[in-house]
């Protein structure tokens, strides 16, 4: 095993030569001054420098005296873009050289009413920053009740019924929150997603193709959601209340507070929903000796989560800050279901039917404490960026079940369950920006991970009024994992004004897991992998101010088994079903080839292939000692290539009315063992996207979302043509301190899906129906607290204009 405090010593030693690093080849440096109509400087303008030669962008801040400074600046043309919350953006070119090397702007106020800014913005709703895309949530908000239902509208995003969130192929894309991956299992991360209203994500950033600066495991791609925290524009807050009716009520309320001061800024919030959930399913399968099963389910959850989350940073000077951030989250969960069974001949006789129950109680808590210290070297960029977090999450469930058969005579049983898990994460990482001589950005740094888990189950029979140890489901499991990894990245402009950017992440994994109940078992992965990345890109025209990029990316990527796979605890769902994980699990590697076309910060077409070797995936076998009960778990099966292509269009924000549209069609190959036998399956699938939005009067936004799936496919499962259509309509009053949206999702409830499952000795097909369909208003109203040193309180917050 790699030794964990080893590792750490070194890295810091690393971090230490990485620091005393000196190798800024500094030249002519140019200096930005920005100002307001009195002359008095603006702090905390983002002040954006485009080179005209070759795009490439530079950002920087102003300081306390409304000074910003660029280094290695060129004598040449550069386009300038300064923005600030409560101003009129400035756009503009400037001509660098040797005898005007600083350049000063006046900024307007963009409204101004007594004791409140409010701010006008106009931001598209999909851009492309480098090898990342930026999504806005604020027009998709206006048709979700939390944050799980934003990610289900954006365009281009699919949420599948177990929470996995999908980008481009069949892997679902790792889940980071303000760039921490959730290293939890589907469900647990559904949660916490579920507990955070809509408005409370500043922005959506999309790695479909993340560089060697991120975790190898990210074959589906990196969804990181960054959350709203202390702006520096005094104090301010909101109050949001929400509620929606399906077939069940749902209830949600927050509160939020920001804080700031010239050198400081603290936030705190608290979000607490309450919602039930109801889900129908009915199967069909075919067993041994022409006989026919028939299940009908119907399962009600009831949940409870809250969430508290706070925060601060701290600027020591303009080149040193200190962030911390920490989460509090808590979910009470309870779910029952009844289960209807029958089996019949070809003849539609039936020869036994029966009843399962079942009622399960559980309990989460998850803290998470972040903390960083970036330091700034120069103006051009380079820094470094030091982060710890730790994240313990606990988790109690109970379960009572039982068994009533009326055919062919009358029996039953009963029986009931605990089980407590445990898990703590540990995460040390450090990356440095350094730009280079000769036009060179190398990124670099080193990552350290260890987690630890525990999962232990106890299950008793109850049989003629005494409860009797259940031998099967009871069960003691451990897990861990230290995964230590270093990278190196370099980027420059070539020839012909194509950029490369290709670098090499080394990762080393060491997975150990032990099950000591019901049977003594282990496994140990221990093994070093490189991972490659190339990326290049090109301008290839611009014409009025647009311009036309092309980008070509390879990159290799590994995706591990999580704890939840691999824990072989066994859950009962019916006395046909039940489910495992499988510690046997083997890691998965993908080759991902990509092309794809950028129009004015838009993408807009993608074709690409992803080729893996030793994918895993939820599958269904018959038990061994009963060839009519099935097991839900997870295996190695083979093989896969994955070819897709995307293409999306629109017209961008700027007027009363805008759009996006686009289509993805991923065709899958597998070839692989499947119960022992040789296994091939393909099948093809299109996924349609839409997002609207129309201002009908100055306050009055409208904005409609929607999907469409054909012949879509989840794990082996095969779909039938499915999809969503929502709508939102928002009103804002009292200055827009006051807002009101009125939202329904699916209105035409074209969520309900058909599926069949087809793979080697196992037929079955089905229907799936959940309570998608609701009505709802959510209400915010945000509000600002006047120091005593000031004349008027200035609360701005961000209300853009689509």
């Amino acid at each position: 095993m790699v030794n964990f405090k080893i590792f750490v010593f070194r890295s810091l030693i690393f971090l230490a030569l990485l620091y005393s690093y000196d190798g800024m080849a500094q030249s002519k440096s140019l200096k930005i001054t920005v100002r307001n109509a009195d002359r008095s400087t603006i702090p905390g303008a983002a002040i954006k420098l485009q080179d005209t030669r070759d795009s490439s962008i530079t950002f920087e801040m102003s300081d306390n005296d409304g000074h910003a400074f660029f280094g290695k600046v060129l004598n040449e043309l550069y386009r300038l873009k300064i923005s600030h919350l409560g101003y009129k953006s400035i756009d503009t070119l400037i001509n660098v050289t040797q005898a005007n090397p600083s350049f000063e702007f006046l900024m307007n106020v963009e409204s101004f009413s007594l004791g409140e800014v409010s701010i006008v913005g106009k931001k598209p709703l999909i851009r492309q920053e480098d090898d990342k895309m930026i999504i806005d949530p604020a027009p998709i908000a206006n048709t979700a009740s939390n944050t799980l239902e934003v990610l289900e509208s954006t365009p281009g995003m699919y949420v599948d019924q177990e929470g996995g969130i999908y980008l481009t192929g069949s892997t679902p894309a790792a889940i980071y929150i303000n760039g921490r991956e959730q290293k939890m299992s589907n469900q647990d991360i559904t949660t916490i997603l579920r507990s955070l209203p809509p408005y409370s994500v500043e922005k959506i950033e999309v790695l479909r193709t993340p560089s060697t600066k991120f975790d190898a495991s990210s074959s589906g791609g990196i969804i990181n959601i960054v959350l709203k925290k202390g702006v520096k524009i005094g104090r301010f807050g909101s109050v949001n209340l929400g509620y929606n009716q399906g077939k069940y009520g749902r209830q949600s309320a927050g509160l939020s507070f920001n804080n700031s001061s010239s050198n400081s800024t603290s936030y705190i919030n608290l979000n607490v929903n309450n919602y039930k959930n109801n889900e129908e399913l009915n199967t069909k399968r075919f067993l041994a000796q022409n006989t026919v099963l028939n299940q009908s389910a119907n399962i009600l959850v009831d949940q409870l989560p809250v969430i508290l989350g706070f925060g601060m940073n701290y600027e020591f000077n303009p080149k040193i800050s200190l962030n911390y951030d920490g989460r509090i989250n808590y979910s009470d969960r309870s779910s029952s279901s009844l289960n209807t069974n029958f089996e019949q001949t070809s003849e539609l006789q039936k020869i036994s039917e029966s009843i399962n129950n079942s009622v399960s109680n559980s309990g989460l808590w998850s803290i998470q404490q972040d903390i960083g210290l970036l330091i700034k070297f120069d103006t051009s960029g380079s820094e470094l960026d030091t982060r710890f977090s730790y994240n313990y999450n606990r988790s109690n469930s109970d379960q009572d079940y039982g068994l009533e058969f009326s055919l062919p005579f009358k029996a039953g049983f009963s029986g009931n369950g605990i089980n407590f898990q445990n898990r703590n994460y540990f995460i040390l990482q450090s990356d440095l920006t350094s730009h280079l001589p000769w036009k060179f950005k190398m990124e670099t740094g080193v990552k350290s991970t260890l987690q630890k888990f525990s999962s232990n189950s106890d299950y008793f029979l109850n049989l003629n009024g005494n409860n009797i140890k259940d031998p099967v489901r009871t069960n003691a499991f451990s897990y861990l994992e230290n995964i230590n990894a270093a990278y190196i990245q370099l980027s420059r402009e070539l020839f012909a004004k194509l950029n490369l950017k290709t670098g090499v992440r080394l990762e080393n994994t060491y997975m150990e897991g032990r099950q000591t109940i019901p049977s003594d078992t282990s496994f140990l992965v221990n093994r070093t992998d490189l991972f490659p990345y190339v990326y290049l890109s090109r301008r290839f025209f611009k014409i009025m101010g647009a311009e036309l990029f092309a980008y070509l990316i390879y990159r290799k990527t590994i995706n591990r088994p999580g704890y939840q796979e691999l824990n072989p605890y066994n859950k009962f769902i019916d006395q046909y079903l039940y489910e495992a994980g499988n510690p046997s699990l083997r890691p998965q590697f993908t080759d991902n080839y990509e092309f794809n076309v950028s129009f004015n910060d838009m993408p807009v077409f993608a074709i690409g292939r992803n080729i893996t070797t030793d994918i895993f995936s939820t599958v269904m076998y018959n038990d061994r000692n009963f060839e009519n009960v099935l097991v839900r778990t997870y295996d190695n099966v083979g093989s896969n290539k994955e070819t897709y292509f995307r293409g999306i269009f629109g017209i961008p924000p700027g007027s009363k009315y805008f759009f996006a549209i686009g289509a993805q069609y991923n065709y899958n190959e597998y070839d692989g063992v499947y119960e022992n036998q040789p296994w091939k399956f393909s099948n093809g699938s299109w996924r349609f996207f839409t997002f609207h939005s129309l201002s009908l009067f100055k306050d009055t936004k409208l904005s409609l979302t929607g999907f469409m799936m054909t012949k879509g496919q989840w794990n082996f499962y095969e779909m039938k043509d499915f999809g969503q259509l929502n709508l939102g309509l928002t009103q804002t009053f009292f200055n827009k301190k006051l807002t009101v949206t009125l939202n329904a999702r699916d209105i035409f409830k074209t969520m309900d899906t058909e599926f069949v499952y087809n793979q080697g000795t196992i037929k079955s097909s089905g229907s799936r129906k959940s309570d998608t369909r609701w009505i709802g208003m959510n209400i915010r109203y945000n509000f600002g607290i006047k120091k005593k040193d000031e004349k008027k309180s200035v609360p701005a917050f961000e209300e853009p204009e689509f």
